[in-house]
């Protein structure tokens, strides 16, 4: 018998075993696919559909074996349950309802969708035509309808079986106040480590192995922050480039990781890598993007939620509901307005923190995430969903305060209980040891914990996050190498990324044999370093900047899967190895003097007891600061 035969009778055998039992009506909860050791559950909300398909393939995803129409609706809930389904199985969703853009609907049951609760996806999403609810070349572009079928080109939802042994390690519970964030990337961070097996490098594998939390431990880091790992695509326009959505900013489900980190076929590989964190006492946080998704504006692909129930889903311009609110800047934005969709993002965190032990989020373009229909609101519904989960309320919470809609700019408002990232301390401190005139003042400020901005409702320093370089602008190497971006890679013909880097080369555009100017290259990346390791509040290393690595004066490299972005581990130069000692030890003075990471905010009051001020503020001359010396340009 050939290979072809036998896999048409593993096919038959397959599809028999999961018609030979009729679906049953289940249960509305929980969402998603539940196994509960009998069967499989299938729970997906939708409130405007009119019909749930449920369809089944093979291990594979390439072959479609049944579609099973989900027998009960309750609270806007179509769900199922199915006794022959078992961990492994392989499905996703066809949904019935008008296609009516106008309206704000979109339903095609021609269009395969994602379970937005999968907690697995499987296979590679391939660019087609097919992928579209509309005819990409039709004149009334999505107002039309297309009736191909998506499925060869789609991702496919797996069940899981969520069971794994945690042994005896504990989630490290490190106090906020003792915390310094590494901000790196499942891929980069391990792709050209010599020390990692090859193949596991660019995995959660390759991050599970003992030599890289060892490295984080032996630098003093205590919580690695990950940029996103919830399954996410690469844009069409970047693949037609032959670029890749590298950061991971373009979600498609917030319950699986992503398939490319994973070398085994099994999401438990991601609880094997926190699990390995843990025991070297390092805190995991993850990078969370939950206020848009990859789908797109109106002519963007229908991929999950947009076929789901695009109308609740999906901020929609109120008198144009074709059209998307576009706080983001990405085409869409994520309707946290609505109940269901609250939901999901608090189950989704939930889930994160309980069943794979996270310690934290970090929230992607945060201030979204507090709109309500009439603005930016801190005591807004998911905010206040957090605040009131016994579960979310006991993990680290850290906002990206701002976003590109109305009044999106909103550091210091987020309330008690959330840190901030601060660009403020950012922009300032560069400018400061670049040189620019009157920024003293501001300076000072910064330093000492942004009292400006945080020290209300008993909010304290560790409020601030405090860092000179992340993932999206010029990393440290770069910001003193550098006076202009060169994001010529990108394709953008360097049109992309920020201008306005408060950067100085120090003397020549990009490397340079120079000594005098290396020296005071590496003179102020120290300059920097100890600026943000030595100020109250929290600081942020990003990964790499601790020797020097670069990125060829790129400020905007989210595109960049290669060498510009992975960290080469055995090119670094002797001043690459001494700057991370520096580094090593200023973290170690930071955890030596508990000044340094106190929990009050220091603003100048007299101390009664001491006879001092519990801050002075010194002139070169020993003499307290004048008001003229705060405000002096020189």
């Amino acid at each position: 018998m050939d290979q072809r035969t036998d896999r048409g009778d593993a096919l038959t055998l397959a599809a028999f075993n999961l018609r030979k039992a009729k679906i049953s009506e289940g249960r509305p909860f929980p969402l998603g696919a539940t196994w509960d050791g009998l069967g499989v559950n299938f729970a997906i909300f939708s409130a405007h559909a009119t019909k749930v398909e449920l369809c089944l393939f093979d291990e594979t995803g390439d072959t479609e074996l049944e579609r099973i129409e989900l027998p009960e609706y309750t609270d806007e809930v179509w769900h199922g349950y199915l006794p022959t389904a078992r961990p492994g199985t392989v499905y996703g969703y066809r949904v019935h309802g008008p296609y009516e853009p106008d309206a704000g609907h979109r339903f095609n049951p021609n269009k395969l969708v994602i379970d937005p609760y999968a907690k697995q996806l499987i296979g590679n999403l391939r660019w087609g035509p097919e992928l579209f609810g509309y005819q990409l070349d039709h004149a009334d572009k999505d107002l039309s309808f297309d009736d191909r079928d998506s499925a060869p080109l789609m991702l496919k939802c797996r069940v899981i079986d969520p069971a794994f042994t945690w042994g005896t390690s504990r989630k490290p519970e490190i106090p906020w106040e003792r915390t310094i964030f590494y901000e790196m990337h499942v891929k980069g961070f391990t792709k050209l480590h010599p020390l990692v097996p090859e193949a596991d490098r660019g995995t959660f594998a390759g991050l599970a192995h003992h030599d890289i939390p060892a490295y984080l431990r032996s630098l003093g880091i205590t919580s690695a922050e990950l940029l996103p790992i919830h399954a996410f695509i690469d844009d069409s326009y970047l693949i037609e480039k032959g670029l890749r959505n590298y950061w991971g900013y373009n979600s498609i489900g917030f319950f699986a990781p992503e398939p490319r980190y994973l070398k085994t076929p099994f999401a438990t590989e991601f609880k094997t890598m926190v699990n390995q964190f843990h025991a070297n006492g390092i805190e995991v946080i993850l990078d969370v993007v939950y206020n848009h998704t990859a789908e797109g504006n109106e002519l963007g692909p229908t991929l999950s939620f947009k076929g789901i129930d695009n109308a609740s889903y999906y901020r929609l311009m109120p008198e144009q509901k074709r059209y998307y609110i576009n706080d983001t800047g990405t085409g869409n934005t994520v309707n946290l307005s609505h109940q269901r969709v609250l939901q999901l993002v608090a189950d989704s965190l939930r889930y994160w923190a309980t069943e794979m032990r996270v310690d934290g989020f970090r929230f992607d373009l945060a201030t979204i995430l507090a709109r309500e229909p009439y603005g930016f609101d801190e005591g807004g519904s998911f905010l206040d969903a957090c605040r009131q989960d016994p579960v979310l309320s006991s993990v680290k919470l850290v906002a990206e305060p701002w976003d590109i809609g109305p009044g999106g700019y909103q550091v210091g408002q987020f309330p008690p209980g959330w840190a901030e990232w601060n660009d403020k301390f950012r922009d300032t401190a560069r400018a400061f040891w670049k040189g620019d005139g009157g920024t003293l003042a501001d300076f000072a400020k910064r330093i000492s914990g942004s009292g400006d901005l945080f020290n209300k409702r008993g909010r304290r320093p560790w409020a601030s996050v405090n860092f000179i370089t992340a993932h999206d602008g010029f990393n440290l190497n770069d910001l003193v190498s550098y006076n202009d971006k060169h994001n010529e890679a990108n394709g953008e013909d360097n049109r992309d990324g920020h201008s306005n880097n408060h950067s100085w080369n120090c003397g020549v555009e990009g490397p340079t044999d120079d000594p005098e100017i290396i020296g005071l290259r590496e003179r102020q990346k120290r300059n920097l370093l100890a600026t943000m390791l030595l100020s109250h509040g929290t600081p942020m290393l990003l990964a790499g900047d601790e020797f020097g690595h670069s990125q060829g004066g790129s400020n905007n490299a989210y595109a960049q899967d290669n060498e510009i972005t992975w960290l080469d581990w055995m090119g670094i130069a002797p001043q690459g190895r001494a700057l991370r000692e520096f580094t090593r030890k200023l973290i170690a003075m930071r955890k030596a003097f508990p000044i340094l990471y106190r929990s009050r905010f220091l603003v100048g009051s007299h101390n009664e007891d001491l006879g001092v001020k519990d801050v002075t503020w010194l002139a070169p001359s020993g003499e307290e600061m004048t008001t003229e010396q705060w405000t002096d340009d020189n």
